[in-house]
């Protein structure tokens, strides 16, 4: 069985992020967006257990569209050990732009000194899609404007409370 794990910090979740889980559903038979813990990006907009929950609830919202071989985990530790944990020959991790790829290749790289049986698969975004981070999510979060079709189906709810308090 091909699985492949989705690392991100999901901060949140964003509807580039579903459309890659969506492309990699399609190639591999079982999908994990797992939520890392990453030393270089400090806090947050929202806590780790907050993210889970709009993560959890985006995969949700994928499977009542019956896309059922995605799941949503957490892992604290290295990306290769998450595969690893997860029973995962790949990572998988979408690039929007040539900055994107070039450092997503050198963390494939890096990746490899760790692990040299786990692969990382590039995948490219659709051109609509390439301006959607979750950076410019939280800017929209930030200014009230939950209205956005940028958000992941299933999520606006969750993040409009968590927002809130």
């Amino acid at each position: 069985m091909k699985s492949c794990i989705i690392p991100g910090s999901y901060d949140p979740v964003t509807k580039g992020h579903v459309a890659l889980f969506e492309e990699a559903a399609k190639i591999f038979d079982h999908v994990y967006p797992v939520i890392l813990v990453n030393s270089a990006k400090a806090g947050g907009m929202f806590t780790y257990e907050e993210r889970f929950e709009i993560l959890k609830s985006a995969v949700s919202a994928m499977h009542d569209k019956g896309i059922k071989n995605i799941t949503a985990k957490t892992f604290s530790g290295l990306t290769t050990a998450a595969a690893k944990e997860f029973g995962c020959s790949f990572i998988a991790k979408g690039v929007r732009n040539l900055t994107d790829f070039a450092y997503e290749y050198d963390l494939s790289q890096i990746s490899l000194r760790f692990d040299p049986e786990i692969e990382t698969v590039l995948l490219p975004s659709r051109a609509h899609l390439s301006c959607v981070s979750s950076t410019y999510v939280r800017e929209l979060i930030k200014y009230g404007k939950f209205e956005s079709d940028d958000f992941a189906e299933g999520t606006r709810e969750l993040i409009e409370k968590y927002y809130a308090k």
